[in-house]
């Protein structure tokens, strides 16, 4: 995955690790809630085309970010490195936007033969105006960056964190036991008994799936809350003022604002699209405290800020179906 790009500090070599697509289809959720939020963090125009963002050391071991504006190399760098098969990503000069200090994602590896990765010393002709170089979020709090690294994670081991929830319980039949773990359904448009599911007992092995999640927040544990057969914004008996007993109001607020979106929909990429199996579609929508994941043709999990670390399961009952394909109709998807 290594190459060089001279178009750093003095002509300096960048030994490229790797990159990442900053498209309104995909982007690092790290950076914001949707694509012109993560544009913003990077003090870049939210162009529609799209840009690659390659990671890389120069010489003196200095992290640096190459915004480049050649979508389409980037990402036939990306695809063949998850193949297994090496290229050397090496981009044009004239397709450079800007070199910015510092990596946004946490990187694990480094370039051979340079000193260790460390943030690049200020420039002595900026005046102390240096941008600040940027960095991936501190693993050691929750906030909206961990929670959408979660929901991310939730996407990626979608499997494991199902089978954690059995199809009674999902499809809002009594309650049952799912793989180890006692799975309560609330009545009616309930959630947990207590409002916020606590982690649960018996989970599989999500091993992997931890090791992601320390990068960026700490692993979001499965929870015994279940959203109830109603348990979608506007079911019969919902309160607009109020969330009813039982229902976990940030779930409320969640389906409620994900909702909205089919009636005004919102910046590019709050709502995206991917493959899933069976001809299904994985869903990520996001919203300002809030990240869902969802399988259209089953349930979804949503992630809050004011729940560090948990993760909340939403049964499918009756609207959630036509809500997931409402809001995958209106998905910007991967080209």
């Amino acid at each position: 995955m290594a190459g060089t790009q001279d178009t750093v500090a003095d002509d300096d070599a960048l030994y490229v690790l790797t990159a990442v697509l900053l498209t309104p289809a995909q982007f690092p959720s790290v950076l914001g809630d949707d694509y012109v939020a993560a544009c913003g963090a990077l003090a870049l125009e939210p162009y529609a085309e799209g840009y690659g963002l390659v990671l890389g050391q120069d010489g003196s071991g200095a992290r640096w970010t190459v915004v480049v504006d050649d979508v389409s190399l980037v990402a036939v760098a990306i695809a063949s490195w998850d193949c297994g098969m090496e290229y050397d990503l090496s981009p044009d000069d004239r397709s450079v936007v800007c070199a910015l200090p510092g990596w946004p994602l946490a990187v694990a590896v480094a370039a051979p033969g340079v000193p260790a990765p460390h943030d690049p010393l200020p420039d002595p002709e900026a005046g102390g105006e240096d941008p600040l170089a940027l960095a991936p979020p501190d693993t050691d709090m929750w906030g909206p960056a961990q929670r959408r690294l979660g929901a991310d994670e939730v996407a990626a081991q979608w499997a494991a964190w199902r089978e954690q929830v059995d199809d009674e319980t999902a499809y809002g039949r009594p309650a049952g036991k799912a793989d180890g773990v006692d799975v309560k359904v609330a009545e009616s448009t309930g959630a947990a008994e207590d409002g916020q599911g606590k982690p649960g007992q018996g989970a599989p092995d999500v091993e992997s799936a931890a090791e992601d999640i320390r990068e960026g927040a700490e692993k979001p544990e499965a929870s015994e809350a279940v959203a109830g057969p109603e348990g979608v914004a506007g079911s019969e008996g919902a309160d607009s003022g109020s969330a009813p007993a039982g229902r976990h109001p940030g779930i409320r607020r969640a389906l409620d604002e994900a909702r909205a979106y089919v009636a005004a929909p919102p910046p590019p990429g709050r709502i995206r699209s991917a493959f899933a199996p069976g001809g299904a579609r994985t869903l990520r929508v996001d919203g300002p405290g809030w990240s869902l994941v969802a399988r259209t043709d089953d349930i979804a999990f949503a992630l809050l800020d004011e729940e560090p670390g948990e993760v909340l399961p939403i049964g499918r009952g009756t609207e959630l179906p036509g809500l997931l394909t409402a809001l995958d109709d209106m998905a910007v998807r991967p080209a």
